[in-house]
């Protein structure tokens, strides 16, 4: 059974809240007047509780207990793939709907939580980008498609980012390739002088990762065709720009039981 939502006002858990997404999640919800923080998550022990700008929260290393503890209506995840897929089995077997935007999850990943979801009658909302940009760029990226056989996804972020490509380019690609009959075509170099130059692909979508100091967020989509490029980019200049699509996500989960995947599918794109 789902948590009830209590006089309007949906509770939340952040797991993962000393990182960076974490704490302008914090942040944000901390700020919004019908969503509530009442605990907080981190990996290495970092006391009892958590300042925010409204009050102190309970910060814990051990999920479970914060969790029972607090019973919240909503647990918002941000760590990563392997730590997400420990962390969502904790709530559902507590009734608890989850917005997670842990990167990096994969097709079987997904279906594990779409099951989780219909056996604990829960909502679940996947969401490899918040910003509303960055999915704008990936319906348009899915347009396009189907006119272009050759297309490459660079995407850029911050050198502290632990894996690669990021989970959202590859959710571009995957995108791509679903509205077409075919793989793109892909160039396939005879000589290497350097390894890996040509980078990954997914459906003949070559993906390309960059991880450098100064960078936050950033993907561009570039298709080719004979005597024309046509190039789409979104860069993203500072986090605050993914609380509107995280509150969104908070205030429709509770309202939104089975497994959601994607901001643009929350957004009716």
């Amino acid at each position: 059974m789902t948590s009830p939502v209590q006089n309007g006002t949906i509770s939340v858990v952040i797991h993962g809240a000393t990182g960076r997404m974490g704490a302008e999640t914090v942040r944000a919800v901390s700020a919004a007047g019908d969503i509530v923080l009442v605990g907080a998550t981190c990996h290495t022990p970092r006391g009892d509780t958590l300042p925010t700008p409204a009050g102190e929260v309970p910060l814990s290393t051990d999920l479970a207990s914060l969790l029972d503890a607090t019973n919240p209506d909503v647990m918002v995840e941000f760590t990563h793939a392997e730590a997400c897929m420990i962390a969502a089995p904790l709530a559902a077997d507590r009734g608890i709907h989850m917005v997670l935007g842990a990167s990096g999850l994969n097709a079987q990943q997904l279906q594990q939580l779409d099951t989780m979801s219909r056996e604990h009658g829960v909502g679940i909302i996947v969401a490899p980008n918040f910003a509303l940009g960055a999915v704008v760029l990936k319906k348009l990226a899915e347009q396009a498609a189907a006119f272009f056989d050759y297309v490459d996804v660079v995407e850029a972020h911050h050198e502290m980012k632990i894996d690669s490509p990021s989970g959202f380019s590859m959710a571009i690609a995957r995108g791509m390739r679903d509205q077409r009959d075919s793989d793109f075509q892909r160039n396939e170099t005879t000589v290497h002088h350097l390894p890996e130059t040509r980078g990954g692909d997914i459906g003949g979508a070559g993906i390309h990762s960059l991880r450098l100091p100064g960078r936050s967020a950033h993907h561009e989509v570039i298709f080719g065709a004979a005597g024309q490029t046509l190039s789409i980019r979104h860069d993203t200049l500072g986090r605050d720009c993914y609380m509107p699509g995280v509150l969104r996500c908070v205030r429709e989960v509770v309202n939104r039981p089975g497994l959601t995947v994607g901001l643009e599918t929350v957004l009716g794109l």
